[in-house]
Protein backbone atom coordinates (compact mmCIF):
# COMPACT_ATOMS: atom_id res chain seq x y z
CA UNK A 1 0.00 0.00 0.00
CA UNK A 2 1.53 3.32 -1.06
CA UNK A 3 -0.51 5.57 1.21
CA UNK A 4 -2.20 5.60 4.60
CA UNK A 5 -4.73 7.75 6.42
CA UNK A 6 -4.03 9.34 9.80
CA UNK A 7 -6.03 11.70 12.01
CA UNK A 8 -4.26 14.52 13.84
CA UNK A 9 -5.36 16.64 16.79
CA UNK A 10 -7.70 18.73 14.66
CA UNK A 11 -9.73 15.60 13.85
CA UNK A 12 -9.27 16.01 10.10
CA UNK A 13 -7.79 13.17 8.05
CA UNK A 14 -4.42 13.36 6.33
CA UNK A 15 -3.04 11.11 3.62
CA UNK A 16 0.60 10.07 3.92
CA UNK A 17 2.41 9.03 0.74
CA UNK A 18 5.76 7.24 0.86
CA UNK A 19 8.01 5.66 -1.75
CA UNK A 20 10.94 3.22 -1.47
CA UNK A 21 13.75 5.79 -1.79
CA UNK A 22 12.51 7.54 1.36
CA UNK A 23 10.69 10.65 0.14
CA UNK A 24 7.21 11.41 1.48
CA UNK A 25 4.23 13.71 1.12
CA UNK A 26 1.32 14.60 3.40
CA UNK A 27 -2.02 15.67 1.92
CA UNK A 28 -4.78 17.24 4.02
CA UNK A 29 -8.34 16.47 2.93
CA UNK A 30 -9.29 19.97 4.05
CA UNK A 31 -8.51 21.93 0.91
CA UNK A 32 -7.15 18.87 -0.91
CA UNK A 33 -3.85 20.42 0.04
CA UNK A 34 -0.32 19.00 0.09
CA UNK A 35 1.15 20.16 3.41
CA UNK A 36 4.51 18.41 3.35
CA UNK A 37 6.90 17.11 0.73
CA UNK A 38 10.22 15.67 1.89
CA UNK A 39 13.00 14.29 -0.28
CA UNK A 40 14.89 11.07 0.40
CA UNK A 41 17.15 13.00 2.80
CA UNK A 42 14.03 13.91 4.86
CA UNK A 43 14.49 17.59 3.96
CA UNK A 44 11.23 19.57 3.93
CA UNK A 45 10.70 21.28 0.59
CA UNK A 46 7.46 23.12 1.35
CA UNK A 47 6.69 25.98 3.73
CA UNK A 48 3.79 25.97 6.19
CA UNK A 49 3.44 28.80 8.69
CA UNK A 50 3.47 27.84 12.37
CA UNK A 51 0.43 30.13 12.68
CA UNK A 52 -1.52 28.34 9.92
CA UNK A 53 -5.09 27.33 10.77
CA UNK A 54 -6.68 24.07 9.66
CA UNK A 55 -10.16 25.10 10.79
CA UNK A 56 -12.91 26.00 8.34
CA UNK A 57 -13.54 28.48 6.80
CA UNK A 58 -9.93 29.70 6.83
CA UNK A 59 -7.51 28.35 4.20
CA UNK A 60 -4.27 26.73 5.36
CA UNK A 61 -1.33 29.12 5.00
CA UNK A 62 1.32 27.11 3.21
CA UNK A 63 1.87 23.84 1.37
CA UNK A 64 0.21 23.61 -2.04
CA UNK A 65 -3.33 25.08 -2.06
CA UNK A 66 -5.68 24.65 -5.04
CA UNK A 67 -7.37 27.84 -6.26
CA UNK A 68 -10.72 27.25 -8.01
CA UNK A 69 -13.00 28.52 -9.55
CA UNK A 70 -10.97 31.70 -9.60
CA UNK A 71 -7.43 32.83 -8.90
CA UNK A 72 -8.42 36.40 -8.01
CA UNK A 73 -11.19 37.61 -5.71
CA UNK A 74 -13.10 39.74 -8.19
CA UNK A 75 -16.83 39.32 -7.63
CA UNK A 76 -16.49 36.36 -5.26
CA UNK A 77 -16.77 36.25 -1.46
CA UNK A 78 -13.86 33.84 -1.01
CA UNK A 79 -10.41 34.98 -2.13
CA UNK A 80 -8.82 32.55 -4.60
CA UNK A 81 -12.03 30.50 -4.71
CA UNK A 82 -13.68 28.05 -2.38
CA UNK A 83 -11.83 24.81 -3.26
CA UNK A 84 -9.10 25.46 -0.70
CA UNK A 85 -11.75 25.98 2.01
CA UNK A 86 -13.69 22.75 1.50
CA UNK A 87 -13.33 19.18 2.75
CA UNK A 88 -12.35 16.92 -0.15
CA UNK A 89 -12.88 13.16 -0.39
CA UNK A 90 -10.88 10.20 -1.62
CA UNK A 91 -11.81 9.51 -5.24
CA UNK A 92 -13.23 5.99 -5.36
CA UNK A 93 -13.33 5.90 -9.18
CA UNK A 94 -10.00 7.33 -10.35
CA UNK A 95 -8.72 6.92 -13.88
CA UNK A 96 -6.15 4.12 -14.35
CA UNK A 97 -2.51 4.88 -13.58
CA UNK A 98 0.38 2.95 -15.17
CA UNK A 99 1.96 0.47 -12.78
CA UNK A 100 5.28 1.50 -11.26
CA UNK A 101 7.43 0.34 -8.37
CA UNK A 102 9.03 3.73 -7.73
CA UNK A 103 6.04 5.95 -7.10
CA UNK A 104 2.94 6.19 -4.94
CA UNK A 105 -0.21 8.17 -5.61
CA UNK A 106 -3.60 9.18 -4.28
CA UNK A 107 -6.70 10.59 -5.97
CA UNK A 108 -8.98 13.20 -4.38
CA UNK A 109 -12.27 14.71 -5.51
CA UNK A 110 -14.36 17.78 -4.75
CA UNK A 111 -17.93 18.05 -6.02
CA UNK A 112 -20.22 21.07 -6.10
CA UNK A 113 -22.60 21.38 -3.15
CA UNK A 114 -25.90 23.18 -2.76
CA UNK A 115 -24.10 25.81 -0.67
CA UNK A 116 -21.46 26.40 -3.34
CA UNK A 117 -24.12 26.68 -6.04
CA UNK A 118 -25.51 29.74 -4.27
CA UNK A 119 -22.32 31.71 -4.93
CA UNK A 120 -21.09 29.95 -8.10
CA UNK A 121 -24.09 28.40 -9.88
CA UNK A 122 -22.30 25.67 -11.83
CA UNK A 123 -22.13 21.93 -11.24
CA UNK A 124 -18.62 20.48 -11.41
CA UNK A 125 -16.26 17.75 -10.32
CA UNK A 126 -12.69 18.75 -9.43
CA UNK A 127 -10.25 15.86 -9.22
CA UNK A 128 -6.65 15.95 -8.04
CA UNK A 129 -4.06 13.21 -8.45
CA UNK A 130 -0.91 13.51 -6.35
CA UNK A 131 2.03 11.33 -7.50
CA UNK A 132 5.19 10.96 -5.43
CA UNK A 133 8.44 9.85 -7.09
CA UNK A 134 11.98 10.06 -5.70
CA UNK A 135 12.82 13.82 -5.70
CA UNK A 136 9.68 14.60 -7.72
CA UNK A 137 6.07 15.52 -6.90
CA UNK A 138 3.41 15.66 -9.61
CA UNK A 139 -0.09 17.15 -9.31
CA UNK A 140 -2.70 16.52 -12.01
CA UNK A 141 -5.93 18.53 -11.57
CA UNK A 142 -9.03 17.86 -13.68
CA UNK A 143 -12.20 19.96 -13.84
CA UNK A 144 -15.34 18.47 -15.35
CA UNK A 145 -18.55 20.34 -16.17
CA UNK A 146 -21.36 18.16 -14.81
CA UNK A 147 -24.06 20.76 -15.39
CA UNK A 148 -26.27 21.72 -18.33
CA UNK A 149 -24.68 25.04 -19.27
CA UNK A 150 -21.24 26.38 -20.13
CA UNK A 151 -19.02 27.87 -17.44
CA UNK A 152 -15.62 29.52 -17.29
CA UNK A 153 -13.03 29.49 -14.53
CA UNK A 154 -9.50 30.42 -13.65
CA UNK A 155 -7.24 28.11 -11.69
CA UNK A 156 -3.96 27.95 -9.82
CA UNK A 157 -1.74 25.53 -7.96
CA UNK A 158 0.01 27.65 -5.33
CA UNK A 159 3.41 26.37 -4.24
CA UNK A 160 4.69 27.70 -0.91
CA UNK A 161 8.33 26.70 -1.24
CA UNK A 162 10.78 26.43 1.65
CA UNK A 163 13.91 28.49 0.95
CA UNK A 164 17.04 29.32 2.92
CA UNK A 165 16.72 33.11 2.55
CA UNK A 166 14.40 34.68 -0.01
CA UNK A 167 16.77 37.59 -0.54
CA UNK A 168 19.34 35.09 -1.90
CA UNK A 169 16.97 33.23 -4.26
CA UNK A 170 17.07 33.48 -8.07
CA UNK A 171 14.10 32.57 -10.24
CA UNK A 172 15.03 31.91 -13.86
CA UNK A 173 12.67 31.47 -16.77
CA UNK A 174 10.53 34.60 -16.32
CA UNK A 175 12.93 37.11 -17.86
CA UNK A 176 11.57 39.37 -20.68
CA UNK A 177 7.98 38.31 -19.89
CA UNK A 178 5.00 40.58 -19.27
CA UNK A 179 3.44 40.49 -15.80
CA UNK A 180 0.51 42.02 -13.94
CA UNK A 181 1.63 43.76 -10.74
CA UNK A 182 -0.99 43.50 -8.00
CA UNK A 183 0.93 46.10 -5.98
CA UNK A 184 0.22 48.55 -8.82
CA UNK A 185 -3.50 47.79 -9.28
CA UNK A 186 -2.82 45.04 -11.79
CA UNK A 187 -0.89 47.28 -14.18
CA UNK A 188 1.07 45.45 -16.87
CA UNK A 189 4.88 45.60 -16.96
CA UNK A 190 7.72 43.73 -18.68
CA UNK A 191 10.40 41.93 -16.66
CA UNK A 192 13.76 43.61 -17.28
CA UNK A 193 16.22 41.53 -15.23
CA UNK A 194 18.13 38.47 -16.37
CA UNK A 195 16.63 36.66 -13.36
CA UNK A 196 14.05 37.47 -10.70
CA UNK A 197 15.53 38.33 -7.27
CA UNK A 198 13.86 39.70 -4.15
CA UNK A 199 14.48 42.73 -1.95
CA UNK A 200 10.90 43.68 -1.06
CA UNK A 201 7.25 42.69 -1.35
CA UNK A 202 6.24 41.08 -4.64
CA UNK A 203 2.77 40.08 -5.87
CA UNK A 204 2.76 39.42 -9.62
CA UNK A 205 1.26 37.19 -12.26
CA UNK A 206 3.62 36.46 -15.15
CA UNK A 207 1.86 35.75 -18.44
CA UNK A 208 2.50 33.05 -21.05
CA UNK A 209 5.41 31.58 -19.17
CA UNK A 210 7.62 28.71 -20.39
CA UNK A 211 7.00 25.09 -19.48
CA UNK A 212 9.96 25.17 -17.05
CA UNK A 213 10.88 27.63 -14.30
CA UNK A 214 13.91 27.22 -12.02
CA UNK A 215 14.09 28.36 -8.38
CA UNK A 216 17.78 28.40 -7.43
CA UNK A 217 18.73 28.21 -3.75
CA UNK A 218 22.53 28.46 -3.50
CA UNK A 219 22.67 28.13 0.29
CA UNK A 220 20.73 24.88 0.30
CA UNK A 221 22.71 23.77 -2.76
CA UNK A 222 19.61 22.78 -4.66
CA UNK A 223 17.47 23.94 -7.52
CA UNK A 224 13.78 23.26 -7.69
CA UNK A 225 12.36 22.99 -11.19
CA UNK A 226 8.70 23.74 -11.81
CA UNK A 227 7.31 22.19 -14.99
CA UNK A 228 3.73 22.64 -16.10
CA UNK A 229 1.21 21.93 -18.83
CA UNK A 230 -2.05 23.78 -19.60
CA UNK A 231 -1.15 26.25 -16.82
CA UNK A 232 0.37 29.05 -18.91
CA UNK A 233 0.70 31.76 -16.24
CA UNK A 234 2.79 31.94 -13.06
CA UNK A 235 2.13 33.83 -9.83
CA UNK A 236 5.00 35.05 -7.65
CA UNK A 237 4.34 36.21 -4.08
CA UNK A 238 6.24 37.18 -0.96
CA UNK A 239 4.71 39.62 1.57
CA UNK A 240 8.06 40.86 2.98
CA UNK A 241 8.30 42.22 6.51
CA UNK A 242 5.54 44.85 6.71
CA UNK A 243 2.78 42.77 5.12
CA UNK A 244 3.90 39.65 7.04
CA UNK A 245 3.21 41.40 10.35
CA UNK A 246 -0.30 42.27 9.18
CA UNK A 247 -1.26 38.67 8.30
CA UNK A 248 -2.80 36.86 11.31
CA UNK A 249 -1.85 33.38 10.06
CA UNK A 250 1.72 34.29 9.09
CA UNK A 251 4.74 34.71 11.38
CA UNK A 252 6.54 38.06 11.43
CA UNK A 253 9.75 36.47 10.12
CA UNK A 254 8.19 33.78 7.94
CA UNK A 255 8.67 35.79 4.76
CA UNK A 256 12.41 35.10 4.87
CA UNK A 257 11.96 31.33 4.61
CA UNK A 258 9.36 31.09 1.85
CA UNK A 259 8.57 31.97 -1.73
CA UNK A 260 5.25 31.31 -3.41
CA UNK A 261 5.46 30.33 -7.10
CA UNK A 262 2.13 29.41 -8.69
CA UNK A 263 1.16 27.45 -11.78
CA UNK A 264 -1.93 29.22 -13.08
CA UNK A 265 -4.38 29.83 -15.86
CA UNK A 266 -5.74 33.31 -15.30
CA UNK A 267 -5.24 35.65 -18.27
CA UNK A 268 -7.49 33.56 -20.55
CA UNK A 269 -10.11 31.67 -18.49
CA UNK A 270 -10.96 28.08 -19.35
CA UNK A 271 -14.43 27.60 -20.88
CA UNK A 272 -16.10 24.21 -20.49
CA UNK A 273 -19.26 23.05 -22.21
CA UNK A 274 -21.47 20.45 -20.46
CA UNK A 275 -19.60 17.16 -19.91
CA UNK A 276 -16.30 18.65 -21.11
CA UNK A 277 -13.17 18.26 -18.98
CA UNK A 278 -10.00 20.30 -18.56
CA UNK A 279 -6.74 18.73 -17.36
CA UNK A 280 -3.59 20.46 -16.13
CA UNK A 281 -0.29 19.11 -14.85
CA UNK A 282 2.45 20.38 -12.58
CA UNK A 283 5.72 18.69 -11.69
CA UNK A 284 8.12 19.83 -8.96
CA UNK A 285 11.55 18.22 -9.03
CA UNK A 286 14.90 18.68 -7.33
CA UNK A 287 18.03 18.82 -9.49
CA UNK A 288 21.69 19.48 -8.81
CA UNK A 289 22.77 22.98 -7.78
CA UNK A 290 24.63 23.38 -11.07
CA UNK A 291 21.32 23.73 -12.92
CA UNK A 292 21.17 26.99 -14.88
CA UNK A 293 18.76 28.88 -17.09
CA UNK A 294 20.56 27.75 -20.23
CA UNK A 295 18.71 24.46 -19.86
CA UNK A 296 15.32 26.17 -19.78
CA UNK A 297 13.95 25.60 -23.26
CA UNK A 298 10.28 26.70 -23.46
CA UNK A 299 9.79 24.35 -26.40
CA UNK A 300 10.44 21.35 -24.18
CA UNK A 301 7.21 20.29 -22.51
CA UNK A 302 6.72 18.53 -19.22
CA UNK A 303 8.31 15.22 -20.09
CA UNK A 304 10.99 16.68 -22.37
Amino acid sequence: MSWSVVNEGDGLPRIILTEPAGSSAVIHLYGGQVLSWKNEKREELLFVSAKASTKSPKPIRGGIPICFPQFDNLGYPERHGFARNRLWELDTCPSPLPRSNNHSSVDLILKSTDEDLKTWPHSFELRLRVILHPSKLTLIPRVRNTGSKDFSFTFAIQNYLSVSDVSEIRVEGLETLDYLDNLENGERFTEQGDALTFDGEVDRVYLRTPAKIAIIDHEKKRTLVLRKECLPDAGVWNPWNKKAKALPDFGDEDYKAMLCIDSAVTEAPVILKPLEEWTGCQELSIVSSSYCSGQLDPRIVLHG
